[in-house]
C-alpha cells in the first residue's frame, strides 16, 4: 500500500458522494482519473488490504439487532464447529482466537428477538454453550492511515 492508496482508504471515509458519477468525484478530489481509483481499489480488495467496500449500516437504527458471540470450541471439533456456525445465515464475521473462548463471531439478525432464537439454534447444533455479549454503548473509531 502506498502514499496514495492511504489517501483514497482516508478521503472514502469520509464519505462517498451521491452523485451520478461518485468514483469520478472522489478521483478528482484525490487529483486521479476515475479509471485509476477504480484500478487500485480492486487492487486493494485482491490483494485483501480491504476486506469489503461499501456502507456500513446501523442495524439497530434499520430495526435489526447485532451482537457479539463467542463459544469454547474443542480443538478436535473445531472445523465441524467452524462450518455449523458460518452455515447460519446470521453470522456476518467469525474469528479464531487464542483464548478460552476460541471461536468469536458476530450476529446480525432483522429483528432483536432472533438474536436469541439463532444462539439457542447454534447451541442445540454444536452442543456448546454460546456467550452472548451484546454492545453496552458504540464507539465509532475513524481508520486514519499517516499519507
Amino acid at each position: 500500500m502506498d502514499e496514495l492508496d492511504k489517501k483514497i482508504i482516508n478521503a472514502l471515509q469520509d464519505g462517498f458522494p451521491i452523485c451520478d458519477a461518485p468514483y469520478r468525484q472522489v478521483a478528482e478530489q484525490l487529483g486521479l482519473g476515475e479509471q485509476e481509483l477504480l484500478n487500485r481499489l480492486k487492487a486493494l480488495l485482491d490483494n485483501g488490504t480491504l476486506t469489503r467496500f461499501g456502507p456500513l449500516y446501523n442495524a439497530e437504527q434499520m430495526g435489526g439487532a447485532l451482537t457479539l458471540a463467542a463459544v469454547k470450541a474443542p480443538k478436535e471439533r473445531y472445523d465441524e464447529i467452524t462450518d455449523i456456525i458460518n452455515a447460519f445465515p446470521e453470522v456476518a464475521h467469525n474469528y479464531a482466537r487464542n483464548h478460552e473462548l476460541n471461536m468469536w463471531f458476530v450476529l446480525a439478525t432483522e429483528t432483536p428477538g432472533q438474536i436469541q432464537q439463532t444462539i439457542s439454534a447454534i447451541e442445540q447444533q454444536t452442543g456448546l454453550t454460546v456467550y452472548n455479549m451484546p454492545k453496552n454503548k458504540e464507539y465509532f473509531v475513524n481508520l486514519k492511515l499517516e499519507a
